[in-house]
């Protein structure tokens, strides 16, 4: 069994991880930057170590240092969390070479499934279904005849992309040379790799996301799935369990589709399989090997512990439950709560003067901020979570009306009043929106 854990993260996700470690009677390690000296994480856990300064390329991306902690303390096992080296394949290559446990994915199924084109490929052979698209990467001297096969309007996507950078809409021939020529210069500044595909575009998708989770020796999960539709810029804001566009049939369909596939795979850990879904039809567009952000929705309507889950199998312990065991319970929501202008979207570092967290039956906040924590500009916007569960989703959606009017973070601008709006409005209300409906509605409201 796992000893101790080294935490590769910071902010509210170690603090998520930190606070699995301990119900478990597992040793933590914090590691930090100089800019997080003072974060929660680092205060509750047993041990830190200081890992460089602020950037984090000196710091968190710093695998040399980060080994160096695990060795200094004796950790035996790193858990990642999400961003910075969660889906590094070198790393957990690393980790392994030095006996320590990757609380993760194989180094295989990570860099197999970090390519977008592998991806859609290896999605395909395991019976997943994929949008229409090129057969693999796309160069601009056959992008047209590409572009034809499929049909326009077509989707241009950096292979190694993420985040909605190297993605560009060609809705006609006359659009595709630019579309093409943009997209891979933007890949290549954003990940060194100007290689993009093509993609049939669907004009008003919901963004369907299916967790699973397997053992790594053909044993495989679902714990249904998550609406996470409401984007900007392709980031999420807000994510719903369950989906208000599906029903139980077609959520234990898609759902174990999605377990067959990490069966034949013999998956390890916790994954997230991502679809585009429109008019009935799931369409593969990626997988995330890791933890997500919208994780505790899916805990809240199923009861398991997603980062229990993580360490039992990384363990070798084997996965807790049977897919026959899992049992589906209400509906959770959470709001993003990001250290942003709520209009602009701009980051507002700071110091928070006034923290108070709702809380009652059904409310969970996942943040490290606290009164006086002084939020660095280094990093991620993102300060905390709400999560909000009710039996229902009419329930639910009271319950966060109220936490909303509950939650206080003065000193800094945040995305709280935004939510304040989507709550009271009638399209949120009715669960009727697609993955454009966010960026559409601030349109509207900034003019």
């Amino acid at each position: 069994m796992i000893s101790k854990v080294l935490i590769a993260n910071r902010g509210e996700i170690a603090l998520r991880v930190l606070r699995a470690c301990k119900e478990l009677g597992i040793a933590t390690v914090a590691v930090h930057s100089t800019a997080d000296a003072d974060a929660m994480h680092v205060r509750l856990a047993d041990e830190s170590v200081c890992i460089g300064p602020p950037p984090s390329r000196e710091s968190y991306l710093n695998i040399h240092q980060i080994v160096a902690a695990c060795e200094i303390t004796g950790a035996d096992a790193v858990h990642p969390g999400y961003g910075f080296l969660s889906e590094n394949a070198k790393f957990a290559e690393i980790l392994d070479a030095h006996g320590i446990t990757f609380i993760g994915p194989t180094a295989e199924h990570i860099r197999l499934m970090g390519d977008k084109i592998t991806a859609k490929q290896t999605a395909q052979e395991l019976g997943i279904p994929v949008v229409p698209g090129s057969d693999g990467e796309v160069k601009p001297e056959n992008a047209l005849e590409v572009a034809r096969k499929i049909g326009f309007p077509v989707l241009i996507k950096a292979t190694a992309g993420g985040g909605g950078r190297g993605m560009k809409v060609a809705r006609s021939a006359a659009d595709l040379d630019e579309a093409v020529a943009t997209a891979r210069s933007e890949a290549a500044a954003a990940f060194g790799n100007d290689a993009v595909y093509m993609e049939k575009y669907l004009g008003h998708p919901r963004h369907i996301e299916i967790q699973i989770v397997g053992d790594g020796f053909g044993n495989a999960i679902h714990l249904g799935e998550r609406d996470c539709s409401l984007q900007r810029r392709h980031q999420k804001v807000w994510e719903e369990a369950n989906s208000p566009a599906l029903n139980v049939e077609q959520r234990m369909k898609i759902g174990q589709v999605c377990a067959d596939a990490m069966k034949k795979m013999k998956y390890r850990g916790a994954g997230t399989i991502e679809f585009l879904y429109e008019d009935g039809e799931f369409y593969f567009i990626e997988m995330n090997t890791r933890l997500q952000v919208e994780h505790p929705i899916t805990e809240a309507i199923t009861g398991i512990d997603l980062v229990h889950e993580q360490i039992r199998v990384a363990s070798g312990a084997g996965l807790s439950v049977t897919q026959e065991e899992i049992e589906f319970s209400g509906h959770a929501i959470e709001c993003r709560i990001n250290a942003e202008d709520p209009r602009t979207f701009v980051p507002s570092p700071g110091t928070i003067t006034h923290f108070h967290a709702p809380g009652g039956l059904g409310v969970r906040v996942d943040s490290g901020a606290y009164q006086g924590y002084k939020i660095p500009p280094y990093y991620d916007s993102l300060i905390g979570k709400l999560i909000v569960h009710g039996r229902t989703r009419v329930e639910c959606m009271m319950r966060l009306r109220r936490v909303l009017d509950e939650f206080v973070i003065d000193g800094i601008k945040t995305t709280l009043p935004l939510f304040q709006e989507l709550i009271s409005n009638q399209d949120i209300a009715n669960g009727d929106y697609d993955i454009h409906w966010l960026e559409n509605y601030l349109a509207k409201t900034k003019a």
